[in-house]
């Protein structure tokens, strides 16, 4: 900890573990059993509460709360997780919740941008390089794919799962999964096509972004049911890493689909 900047007024448990370079503002405080790796910087007035970890070079802005415990009523007491990667912003008054016994763990991935209000619910499995907008929120035991984007205000219910490059609507009601690369939008939320945008940006081939269109075409378009529209997904087009992930994706639903 001799290598990271306290302010005077921030209170660090004897037992945090502060990383090499690390900026603590004012008024921030660091509670037991946390460990901040190297490079990160906490602007003020930040509560990170543990257990919990977090990897290199992590911003977290004013009046974040990072790591409390669970809001689920059925937690006894226990040690509970929280695991994050690097190099994430946090804005102000994002909140995370550990998990709700010591047996899971709530995981964010590296490199997500999470903007002001954005909460991420107790058991949560987040992955790399998403972007949350303002108060864009997650219930207990949703899982987000790498490269999703949450429109603000959008709500995802317990259990949901988002996809790989999946983005969603401004005000978007979530109670079913969202396939990868589709937009999903409106209250509830409806399938509105293929998030071409967010592909083209991580410079998708386009043989690749055609084939994911013709699935869409065939999920969403045709007179198919979900289990006809994979049936024919899998006989009419290339088994590529793209339409492999999608196919699987739904089959390995629970709560269905958003049609």
């Amino acid at each position: 900890m001799s290598d990271a900047q306290i302010h005077a007024t921030a209170i660090v448990d004897v037992s945090a573990e502060i990383g090499a370079g690390t900026v603590v503002g004012p008024y921030c405080i660091i509670g037991a059993d946390v460990v901040l790796g190297p490079n990160c910087w906490l602007q003020h007035h930040v509560t990170l509460c543990g257990p919990m970890r977090a990897g290199a070079g992590n911003k977290f802005y004013a009046s974040c709360s990072i790591g409390q415990q669970t809001q689920d009523l059925k937690y006894q007491g226990e040690p509970t997780y929280l695991e994050i990667g690097d190099e994430n912003t946090f804005r102000e008054f994002v909140t995370i919740s550990r998990s709700t016994t010591s047996e899971g763990k709530t995981r964010v991935g590296s490199r997500g941008s999470f903007l002001a209000y954005s909460h991420i619910g107790h058991d949560c499995q987040v992955g790399n390089e998403v972007v949350f907008s303002n108060n864009g929120t997650l219930a207990g035991h949703v899982e987000v794919g790498d490269n999703a984007v949450m429109g603000g205000l959008t709500a995802v219910h317990q259990f949901c799962r988002i996809g790989r490059f999946a983005i969603t609507g401004g005000c978007s009601k979530i109670v079913q999964d969202v396939p990868p690369f589709m937009i999903a939008d409106g209250n509830p939320a409806e399938i509105r096509g293929v998030n071409l945008i967010g592909l083209e940006r991580k410079n998708y081939p386009p043989e690749s972004v055609k084939w994911i269109k013709e699935a869409f075409r065939l999920i969403y378009r045709s007179k198919y049911n979900t289990r006809q529209a994979i049936e024919a997904v899998r006989k009419e087009l290339p088994q590529n890493e793209e339409i492999t992930l999608l196919v699987e994706f739904i089959e390995k639903s629970e709560r269905g689909i958003i049609r």
